[in-house]
């Protein structure tokens, strides 16, 4: 329900909330806004799990906690990954409109460069912010290629032989 309400509302929401402006309120925001990809990413991650590698597991002797770190967390992880990657690319992306509430940021170099139309003051603030972004998820990519293993139809599957 949080992903519906527009980020600059909630933002409005949030100060009223808590009385007052700056960076609580948009810390908090940013957080509500990040947890659905988390969390939604998580919970398709551990329901694509096999039912029978979870029977397995527990034939096999282990207990609940262990199947879950065990074979559940390691199959689920790639795309527990994405959601936490999809949640930073969101959270930087909507940090910039926080400068509205003056929590500072690349968003204040938009927001004054929108004030007086001053196109290098905007993309003073833009591009930056742009590049934080796009710098976000070639690192995720990155640690999704050196920390899980190659997953079925993967291509580095192939390559590590």
């Amino acid at each position: 329900m949080l992903q519906t309400v527009p980020a600059l509302a909630l933002l409005a929401f949030l100060i009223a909330a808590l009385d007052r402006i700056g960076t609580v309120p948009a810390i908090l925001a940013l957080f509500l806004y990040s947890l659905l990809p988390i969390v939604r990413n998580t919970e398709s991650g551990l329901a694509g799990v096999p039912r029978s590698l979870k029977d397995a597991a527990l034939a096999l002797g282990l207990d609940r906690g262990a199947t879950l770190r065990l074979i559940e967390l390691p199959l689920a992880a790639r795309t527990m990954l994405a959601g936490i990657k999809t949640a930073a690319v969101i959270s930087i992306g909507t940090a910039t409109i926080a400068a509205f509430v003056g929590a500072g940021g690349y968003g204040e170099r938009i927001v004054a460069g929108l004030a007086v139309n001053d196109h290098v003051l905007l993309l003073a603030g833009a591009v930056p912010a742009a590049a934080m972004a796009i710098a976000a998820e070639g690192v995720f990519s990155a640690l999704d290629r050196l920390l899980l293993p190659p997953g079925p139809g993967d291509h580095r599957a192939s390559r590590a032989g």
